[in-house]
Parts: C-alpha cells; structure tokens; sequence
C-alpha cells in the first residue's frame, strides 16, 4: 500500500471544520441510542493474521502466496455459501508478469441487497522504507499492510455463520496490490498498484454484478490507531463514510474511528469506485506524524505478527458486524 497525496490535506481539514459541530451533534445523537456489541474474536481474527505470516511473505510467484492462497480458499469454503477464485494475469511495472488470484466468498449470493467488504492478500516484494538499507530489497511479511484486513474479514464471516445477515455480503481479498514501484525506480506511466481490485472493477465475478456499498480494510492492526476519514472516500461515498464512523462512535470507538479528514490515498478502493461505480471507503490507518502518513513500520521488514494488536483487530471486526446488523 500505496500512493498517498497530502497536497489537498490542509484545505479540506478546514473545509471539514466547518461542519464539525454538526457532524458532532449527529453522532451525539447516535450515541444515545443503547448498542449492544455484536460478537467479534479478536484472538480468532488474531490468529486468522498470524496464520498468513506463518506461510512467509506472500509476494506473486512465490510458493508462500501459492500455499496462502489455498488456505484462504479453504477457510472462506468453511463459511460463505459460495466461493470463487478469479485468475488473471498481473503484468507489473517491471515488466514481469504473474498469474493473480482474487478470492472470493459470497454470503446469501441470491439476496438482492449486497455490501462488498475487501482487503487484499498479496504482500510487497521490497522493503524499499526499511531504515537499514541492507533490508530494502527483502520481501516483508506484510502482518498489518495486508494480513490484518484479510483476518478481520474471516473473523467476520465466521461470525455472520450464526449472526445470520439478511443482506448479501461478499468478502474479497483482492491480489497483485502491492507490487507497485518503488520510489528510486524509473517506472512507466500506468496503474501499477492495486492491480488484482482494478481486473475485478472491470471483470466483476458474477456477470452484472453491484452492491450498495463497499468497505475496504487496509493497515488495521496497529496499535491505538487513527482511522482518519480518508479523501477518496468522503468524494466518492460521503454517506457511508458518515454511517460507518457514527456506528463506531456508537460502539464507544471514537477515539479510533476519527471524525476528521485524512490524506488522499490510491488504494484499491480507489478503482472500484472509478471503474465498477461501487462506492466504497477505505478504514485506513493513517499516522500524521510519521512522514509517510502511514505506521512507522510500512513497507519495511518490521510489519511482522508482533506489531498486531489483536484489540484493534476487533473494534474494526465489531464496527463491521454492526454495520451489516443495521442494515436489517
């Protein structure tokens, strides 16, 4: 994970201030109304994270992404109604081509109201911002930059099996998103990051496939994080950016799920709002401090198992199951 723009930052903080009683009323308001807590394992969700990082780093072409992608076929069998795996070919920004794979799980495939939740599965193949240099050219276990969304999202289909939705949910862990280049390299105009959630955007797995809304999930496993309300997001769906993080403030998370603007981040839902008109927001951590807006460990070979806090694993898995409960 990706391109982040903070060129727009400053004047949509203030923008976003001028709206900030208001939106503090509404979520006052929310808050008001009693929610008892769906069930969400975080040490389940933990282990769902620590078992893709066991396989090793799962970059395209390797043995670990070929045995990780069995088992999250395995997995997603024991709990949706429906699974498919659609493969396609990945060429990347170094002219190299893979064979790529979305996964995908779908509960109650029939039901003609649908949410998308997604994440991706792949991880970077260079940790090109570890601060040794000897490091930058090792693949890194990607726990947070890609495993810890994939295992909130296991842990929930696990629990919607007795939760019983009545919405249609579709699970996608999306392929090939973090092979994009490095900033020392001379790479050719194009899209070269989340190639796996552009083929889908395009290709969707059912033919004339929609949904009312997408959420992805992207870095949230660090500890006591920020999940800024990111700016592709709040252009494409506002109103599900506001329904989302008022449910959280609901569930007394608040202080995670913040009610301010972010940065401007390519990810994944990036291209399924451009290509598929899906609107889909992005729960992103994002670390104002840090200098790349993302946690210190991005895209280096610390975003390993032990920088996972199962707790921040399960304030997005319970915020998740909340939003599909309201939907009934």
């Amino acid at each position: 994970m990706k391109r982040l723009f903070i060129f727009l930052y400053i004047m949509l903080f203030v923008m976003a201030g001028c709206h900030q009683k208001d939106k503090k009323a509404d979520n006052a308001q929310t808050q008001e109304q009693e929610v008892v807590k769906p069930a969400f394992d975080c040490d389940s969700a933990f282990a769902f994270v620590k078992a893709q990082t066991d396989f090793g780093p799962r970059v395209l072409g390797t043995e670990a992404h070929a045995q990780c992608r069995d088992y999250l076929v395995r997995q997603l069998r024991q709990y949706c109604d429906t699974v498919y795996v659609q493969t396609f070919t990945a060429k990347t920004y170094d002219g190299k081509q893979f064979t790529a794979e979305n996964i995908i799980g779908s509960i109650k495939p029939t039901a003609g109201k649908r949410i998308v939740l997604a994440s991706h599965w792949d991880s970077r193949p260079f940790a090109d911002h570890d601060p040794v240099p000897m490091h930058r050219e090792e693949a890194i276990d990607g726990a947070n930059d890609g495993a810890s969304g994939v295992g909130v999202l296991l842990e929930v289909a696990r629990q919607l099996q007795s939760q019983k939705p009545e919405v249609g949910v579709d699970i996608i862990f999306y392929d090939a998103e973090d092979y994009g280049p490095r900033e020392s390299d001379d790479a050719p105009n194009g899209e070269w990051w989340g190639l796996g959630s552009q083929y889908w955007a395009k290709n969707p797995h059912v033919e004339g496939y929609t949904a009312s809304y997408g959420i992805l999930l992207d870095m949230v496993g660090s500890s006591n994080p920020k999940f800024f309300q990111e700016q592709f997001s709040t252009h494409y769906a506002p109103a599900i950016v506001q329904k989302v993080w008022g449910i959280a403030y609901s569930l007394g998370y608040g202080d995670y799920f913040v009610n301010q603007p972010g940065g401007v981040i390519t990810d994944d839902h990036y291209y399924v709002n451009k290509f598929s008109h899906i609107p889909m927001i992005d729960i992103i951590h994002y670390d104002r401090v840090s200098g790349t807006g993302f946690d210190p460990v991005w895209h280096t070979s610390q975003d390993n198992i032990q920088h996972i806090d199962k707790n921040s694993l399960g304030i997005v898995g319970t915020t998740l199951l909340q939003v599909i409960k309201n939907e009934q």
